[in-house]
């Protein structure tokens, strides 16, 4: 979620009074921090994940199914182990933008034995048995990337209406009540972002067109309340139009954290993974202060822009000890791929180890980095933790592949940016090419960027393509092939693997196009794109079902995965190796 720091939020105009003052120390604490931090070494490799999860509440005898604006209820319920005992809990949880939405991460952080692969998964089930089981019968945990029904009348429960005129958001679609009430952050983010802006977000989303669509497709934002004609302006033909923060905040991610070693390796996961993804005043201040040229260009970047939240207790602030200011900017700045150096130790007691840490943030329903399906419907959904799980140990086995082999997966900015553009069309994973590195030795100072990169499918980046690229699977199980892996880890690996392997391929849908099945093929849809709440409840009912194993699902799913995982590394393996080191 970022920063949460607790006090009394300024108002807009005073925080933008103290933009500069923020701005100003906030790039001195990243100096204090570095200085401070950037010989050290020797730390092991540590990663976990957050996933986060949306509340549904179902209603079987009217077939509707809403969010339910309970997660503060359960939060405070969840949290009640951690307060008791914050030192032996197996899982933490934290509140998220909405009031339906919390957060789950592993009570510690797994370390570099491959064996810990093979704990993750039990960890991720015993973490949604536990939010579950505080749940109220009629509610299910979905690890949803957004609510089908999303800003449609009375998709919460209870339902509100919004306030086009008054709020935090104004929105003509979400009210403010589903915003988490808990904490002061969330409405201001709200509140400030609009008012930085002069208006509110426009988003829009190309909509999909079917046989009875609406041509051009366009809302009546009048009869919403769009009194002034504002948002009207704002809307595209052909386009869903959202105009709120909690369509995108009000989304669920998975987000994996790593530990590295040193700065210098943290900074090498950070440029090589960046090209997976898609798939300056200040700068002179930081190069005077003996920040390299590329650090010193990042941070720089980053303070280009306002903070938009500010709490009154924490304006002034010792730049020696706190980073409050430099955080303010950084972690609302809401990128793929995040540099997130480590924090300053809180008051005693002591604390856990400082992190220098490289956070990637995902959309769960995507094979992301490498194959970020785009959706036609403005929703996605993975209530299948085999595929979260799936995706953690790629990408984690992947940094190992990277600092292990010394690889180079460096491409052109611009082309990363062009395949973010080719990644958001239906059906990429099996009809679009992506600009992908040729060769991952390490580039000759006679190369060209031309030279670099050639276009490929999210098969052959995946699994390869005979005399151009290995594939990054073939390189993972390379790597694992040096190692020493015990029996049951392995067997969970390559069945975590299998499952990228045919989804990059096109053997197995993605999520996408499995919801696109779902609704098309629906009785109750009529081809106009238009997904109903009787569609949207049977939609989620058989992904609960399918989530809970009632049913299978092949043509999502393949075959059932086989995994040997263990909540507990094996005590031979762990002999010599102290995870909470």
């Amino acid at each position: 979620m970022g920063l949460l720091s607790e006090g009394s939020p300024l108002s807009w105009e005073k925080t933008k009074e103290l933009a500069d003052h923020v701005r100003k120390h906030g790039v001195i604490q990243f100096i204090n921090l570095y200085h401070r931090l950037k010989n050290r070494e020797g730390d092991v490799l540590k990663w976990g994940d957050e996933v986060e999860y949306i509340i549904v509440t179902f209603d079987h005898e009217k077939k509707v199914a809403q969010v339910s604006l309970r997660a503060p209820e359960v939060l405070s319920t969840l949290q009640e182990k951690e307060l008791r005992d914050p030192n032996n809990v197996k899982s933490l949880w934290r509140p998220e933008y909405g009031a339906y939405m919390i957060e789950g991460t592993p009570g510690k952080p797994y370390g570099g034995l491959l064996a810990h692969f093979n704990i993750v998964e039990a960890n991720m089930r015993m973490r949604r048995q536990e939010a579950t089981h505080v749940l109220q019968g009629n509610e299910v945990l979905f690890s949803l990337t957004a609510f089908p029904r999303l800003g449609c009348p009375n998709f919460s429960s209870p339902s509100y209406k919004p306030t086009p005129s008054s709020g935090a958001s104004c929105s003509l679609f979400i009210p403010d009540e589903t915003i988490f009430p808990g904490h002061p952050r969330f409405k201001t983010l709200t509140r400030n972002i609009r008012l930085r802006r002069g208006e509110k977000v426009a988003i829009n989303l190309p909509v999909f067109k079917d046989k009875k669509t609406q041509s051009p497709f366009r809302d009546d934002l009048r009869a919403l309340g769009d009194a002034s004609g504002d948002s009207n302006g704002a809307a595209l033909p052909d386009h869903v139009y959202m105009d709120a923060m909690g369509f995108g905040m009000g989304c669920c991610c998975l987000q994996l954290t790593f530990q590295a070693c040193n700065i210098r390796e943290a900074r090498i996961l950070y440029d090589q993974l960046t090209p997976l993804c898609p798939i300056m005043a200040v700068y002179a201040q930081l190069r005077a202060a003996d920040i390299d040229h590329l650090l010193a260009q990042h941070v720089a970047h980053l303070f280009v822009r306002d903070s938009v939240s500010l709490f009154s207790e924490k304006v002034d602030q010792d730049d020696h000890n706190d980073t409050d200011h430099f955080e303010n900017i950084q972690s609302t700045n809401w990128q793929t791929m995040r540099f997130k150096p480590p924090s300053p130790p809180p008051p005693p007691p002591p604390p856990s180890p400082l992190l220098t840490r490289v956070i990637l943030s995902y959309n769960i329903n995507l094979l992301i980095p490498i194959s970020k399906v785009s959706h036609s419907l403005p929703f996605t959904f993975l209530p299948f933790t085999s595929h979260s799980i799936a995706i953690v140990c790629f990408v984690v086995l992947l940094t190992r592949v990277i600092l292990s082999y010394n690889i180079n997966l460096l491409i052109p900015i611009s082309k990363v940016d062009e395949n973010m553009v080719r990644a958001q069309k239906r059906n990429a994973v099996n009809t679009e090419r992506f600009w992908f590195r040729k060769d991952v030795g390490h580039e000759s100072s006679s190369e060209s960027p031309s030279d670099v990169c050639t276009l490929m499918t999210i098969n052959e980046i995946i699994n390869g393509k005979e005399g151009v690229f290995p594939g990054l699977i073939p390189l993972i199980n390379n790597y694992l092939g040096g190692m020493d892996v015990d029996a049951d880890t392995h067997c969970t690996i390559q069945q975590y693997l299998k499952l990228i392997a045919r989804r990059a391929s096109g053997e197995l849908l993605t999520t996408a196009s499995w919801i696109r099945r779902f609704v098309q093929s629906h009785p109750a849809y009529n081809e106009d794109s238009i997904v109903n709440e009787r569609i949207n409840y049977d939609l989620l009912a058989q992904a609960d079902r399918i989530q809970k194993g009632e049913v299978t699902c092949p043509e999502l799913l393949g075959h059932c995965i086989i995994s040997k995982t263990h909540e507990t590394i094996p005590k031979a393996v762990s002999k010599n190796y102290d995870c909470t080191d």
